[in-house]
């Protein structure tokens, strides 16, 4: 399905006005936006919304992305959310929907910490959410704390086990414990929350496994 509506005439000119370099970064690349894409396409057979909406919100949302090091880099979703509304309007993108794509970018930030207002916003912060859990969730938190030059566990307390704080900006499996599990209690819509649980399980096994090994 996803193949099929990338090749429509409207993506093929919003994908022509995408700043060369806004996939650079392996954790937020072109895949990762159609795998976002994806998860929205399948939590919306159960809950609704516009797909066109969301693929292009998907194609979008990363495309003014600062790096996670950068001190602003919460305003990354902001920033995409600018840059979209002059792609979308160059190319007389309806008004009505326009407004719904926007309000799923600006949202889909975990660190920006808006709300969405719309039912593809709900979507769309879910399906973004997702692609942080599973084994895919797993790789893109490695990938992302390299760019910390973090290590990748507490020597003293790997597991936070004896009162340690998380800090996911010094240690990569922090960032399990800071943020990732959290997610599943924010998912906006029942079927990502479905999603998310069954996904954190796997990392919570994975977890395991490397306590084992270290």
């Amino acid at each position: 399905m996803i193949d099929s509506i990338l090749s429509q005439n409207t993506f093929q000119k919003i994908y022509k006005k995408i700043p060369k370099n806004s996939f650079e970064n392996s954790a937020h690349d072109f895949e990762h936006s159609l795998r976002v894409a994806k998860n929205a396409i399948e939590i919306s057979k159960y809950e609704g919304g516009d797909t066109q909406v969301l693929v292009i919100a998907a194609l979008l949302h990363d495309i003014k992305n600062l790096d996670k090091n950068d001190p602003e880099s919460y305003k990354s979703s902001q920033l995409s959310c600018q840059k979209s509304k002059e792609i979308l309007t160059s190319i007389k993108y309806p008004e009505e929907k326009l407004a719904l794509v926007l309000d799923a970018i600006l949202c889909h930030s975990f660190s920006a910490g808006f709300t969405p207002q719309t039912l593809e916003g709900k979507i769309f912060q879910d399906a973004d959410r997702l692609d942080a859990l599973g084994a895919i969730g797993i790789a893109r938190l490695f990938a992302t704390s390299a760019t910390f030059d973090s290590k990748l566990y507490s020597h003293k307390d790997p597991f936070l086990k004896h009162g340690r704080q998380p800090n996911d900006k010094k240690f990569a499996v922090d960032h399990f414990f800071a943020k990732i599990f959290k997610i599943p209690e924010l998912m906006q819509t029942k079927t990502g929350k479905n999603i998310a649980e069954k996904r954190v399980i796997f990392m919570k096994e994975y977890l395991k496994i490397l306590e084992s090994e270290v």
